[in-house]
């Protein structure tokens, strides 16, 4: 039942994965939502959308986003928000991690 959620977040991190959204999305109650994350995934829908928020940035700073573009690309908004939320995940910030991991493009 969460397998096309999860496929949903992955697919637009960006989007709108409030808990009142994915409950309405998989047609049960957020209460319902909530227990079926904390049973098979071990954490929040709040926490899951949040990892995979980062994991978007992450990879969009390894290939050449700009902080701003890849907060904004990500769904975590604003510059200010993935720098803690990468502090938080990561314990480093996003200019910091893609001077290190960004990939070289070959001309």
């Amino acid at each position: 039942m969460l397998r096309p959620l999860l496929d949903a977040i992955a697919a637009d991190p960006a989007a709108d994965h409030s808990l009142r959204s994915l409950a309405q999305r998989a047609n049960i109650s957020a209460r319902h939502v909530s227990r079926l994350f904390a049973q098979q995934i071990g954490s929040t829908p709040a926490a899951h959308v949040e990892t995979m928020r980062v994991e978007a940035a992450r990879i969009l700073l390894e290939h050449g986003a700009n902080v701003t573009e890849a907060a904004r690309r990500s769904g975590l908004g604003s510059d200010e928000t993935l720098r803690r939320t990468f502090a938080r995940h990561l314990g480093t910030t996003p200019s910091a991690y893609a001077a290190r991991f960004r990939t070289t493009r070959v001309s």
